[in-house]
């Protein structure tokens, strides 16, 4: 294989990307540009005024508003993907995803527990939020796998009856949860259909360390993944200690999906559609499958976000909504496309 066409999925993933973080910087109740927020942007990288932007309005608002945000939802949007790439690995299934599983759900059980305390607004406060929805995530996707399993397969049937049944267990604890609190609940909605109400830099400095431990884990575990999906003996006769592989590849995905949730919310589908496009296009190597969906699962985020804010401007709707609404029908062509052999 030539190093073009190794280098090619990353190339136009991260041209996406680079595309849809900067119309997602200039989207807002403040229009800017692209042009504008590019020169903006490169002049404060030389420590100059921007000609388009002398009195430095625009420069706070990108700096201290737009580029936090979709800092954030790039690191979202990358771990979702991965873990999703790496759930569909592990468990051999097309259609497992954390949002489907009910992982999703249990991170955000988790989450929300955090959130009836008052932790203080720092660094370290914002980071047990993350480990909570890290704690409610791992019990549900253990939970749901203990369920589904049969022998030593996990059917799409019986995986999707327990995630759902997961998901709305905790979803109905979470919202007991929320209507017993005393915070403002319409806030608490908002992030229940996966849209981000804190701002600043704080939640990015928040979750970076799970992100990182999380997302590197899922990139190094490419290898075992693979020869997994020959199955558990093939696995083990050619060197993988396949309960170690899964126990990490369980963990990682997890605590990636769980530093997402806690302060982006519940977003679905996204470890669905990504893993998908990416794997049909360029094959079903994890070891580039699952780096190619941490940047086109970033670029598609931050695409949704933009369609999310423009949508009904100057209001704007939980960016949850709209991966639902591209999620919904690709799950059921998967559903559909999944049935024949060939596919998997």
């Amino acid at each position: 294989m030539s190093k073009k066409h190794i280098l090619q999925p990353y190339v136009i993933t991260s041209m996406i990307l680079l595309i849809a973080g900067v119309l997602s910087i200039g989207v807002g109740s403040v229009f800017i540009s692209p042009r504008t927020v590019i020169d903006v942007i490169f002049s404060a990288m030389r420590g100059e005024v921007s000609t388009l932007d002398p009195n430095g309005v625009y420069l706070q608002i990108i700096t201290d508003l737009r580029i936090p945000h979709a800092v954030l939802l790039i690191l979202a949007g990358a771990a979702l993907a991965a873990s999703g790439s790496a759930y569909q690995g592990l468990f051999r299934n097309p259609l497992a995803d954390p949002y489907l599983i009910g992982v999703s759900s249990g991170a955000g059980l988790g989450a929300v527990a955090a959130m009836m305390v008052r932790w203080p607004y720092t660094t370290m406060g914002l980071m047990i939020i993350p480990a909570a929805a890290f704690a409610g995530g791992i019990l549900t996707v253990l939970i749901v796998a203990q369920l589904a399993r049969v022998g030593k397969t996990v059917p799409t049937t019986n995986l999707i009856l327990a995630g759902v049944a997961a998901s709305a267990f905790a979803s109905a604890l979470t919202s007991a949860l929320m209507i017993n609190s005393t915070g403002e609940l319409r806030r608490a909605l908002v992030w229940m259909m996966g849209g981000s109400t804190q701002t600043g830099w704080g939640p990015v400095f928040g979750i970076l360390p799970y992100m990182v431990v999380g997302l590197s884990g899922l990139v190094i575990i490419g290898h075992p993944l693979n020869v997994l999906q020959f199955g558990d003996e093939q696995a083990q006769q050619l060197g993988i200690r396949v309960q170690r592989v899964r126990w990490y590849t369980i963990a990682l995905a997890t605590l990636s999906t769980a530093a997402a949730v806690a302060y982006t919310g519940i977003i679905g589908f996204l470890g669905l559609v990504v893993p998908h496009i990416v794997r049909l296009i360029w094959g079903g190597d994890y070891r580039r499958l699952i780096p190619v969906s941490m940047l086109g699962g970033a670029g598609l985020l931050l695409f949704m976000d933009v369609i999310a804010r423009s949508v009904i401007a100057p209001q704007e709707v939980p960016v949850g909504i709209v991966t639902a609404l591209l999620g919904g029908p690709f799950f059921l062509w998967v559903l559909k496309r999944s049935k024949s052999q060939n596919y998997w």
